[in-house]
């Protein structure tokens, strides 16, 4: 028998599927995809020297001459011109930690606490949906 490899698809209704989502928040967004274009802009926003510009494209060369391995998982399925490889997310790096958004700022415990909730309204949002599939 085939396995079936579902197929999940996390774009503009993130929220309602699955029940949360963290909006993002950023001052710099490179565009979708890998190119030398793009690897020459990320390199450019991040004033990196022309050497690790350099050295990033050749790696570029490099990647794109592989073939995507068949041993382990099947990564058959990751379009790598539908993903950002690069976000920046402030203007300046934080010192301290009041120079860090609230939001980045929570202690551990307050961070699992928030993602337990929502795993739990996750959950219960799927059991309804299976409850509901089950009797009809």
């Amino acid at each position: 028998m085939a396995t079936v490899i579902p197929k999940i698809d996390v774009g503009d209704n993130y929220k309602e599927k699955y029940g949360f989502f963290d909006k993002e928040s950023y001052v710099f967004k490179a565009k979708r995809g890998l190119s030398a274009d793009v690897v020459k802009e990320i390199s450019w926003m991040k004033s990196e020297p022309e050497w690790m510009t350099k050295f990033r494209l050749r790696a570029l060369q490099i990647w794109e001459k592989k073939e995507m391995p068949t041993w382990g998982a099947d990564l058959s399925t990751i379009d790598f011109q539908n993903i950002y490889y690069y976000l920046k997310s402030t203007e300046k790096q934080g010192k301290t930690w009041d120079d860090v958004p609230v939001a980045c700022n929570l202690s551990p415990e307050e961070l699992c606490n928030s993602y337990v909730k929502r795993i739990i309204r996750l959950a219960a949002s799927l059991t309804v949906v299976r409850m509901r599939t089950s009797s009809s």
